[in-house]
């Protein structure tokens, strides 16, 4: 695989402070530039953008292997340990998984470990691992 450029990522939240907290505390994110109106993270070394935003309407979920995935979402593919050792600290600290840390297309190509849970203002973030890295985009 070749290296990968940083993506940019600008989502809506309802509270900065609480932003702040989830991404900066909870997730580890380092907090870049800021106003009243944005702050931006890095999420393993990806600019995300958390801006202030009116709520959005109703939620809505796909079905993949079983499960209902929330629509949109957004994530980072991790390495095998860091992606468990995040998911022991979001249960330490509490979190409420939409989809708990589990294995997906277990024995299939993409087999993978993922899981997803909600930011403070309800946008759905998934982390996912292969024990293959090089299996990210097989088919």
């Amino acid at each position: 695989m070749s290296p990968i450029a940083p993506f940019h990522l600008a989502f809506p939240v309802d509270d900065l402070a609480a932003a702040r907290a989830f991404y900066g505390g909870l997730l580890g994110c380092p907090e870049g530039r800021s106003s009243d109106e944005w702050i931006d993270f890095d999420l393993y070394g990806h600019q995300i953008v958390a801006h202030l935003a009116p709520p959005r309407g109703a939620d809505h979920h796909n079905p993949v292997d079983g499960h209902d995935v929330p629509v949109p979402h957004f994530g980072v593919v991790l390495d095998w340990d860091a992606f468990h050792a995040l998911a022991a600290r979001l249960r330490e600290r509490g979190v409420r998984f939409v989809i708990e840390p589990c294995i997906r297309f277990a024995g299939q190509v993409g087999e993978q470990a993922t899981m997803f849970f909600r930011d403070p203002s309800g946008n759905a973030l998934e982390f996912k691992s292969f024990k293959d890295p090089s299996r990210l985009f097989a088919r």
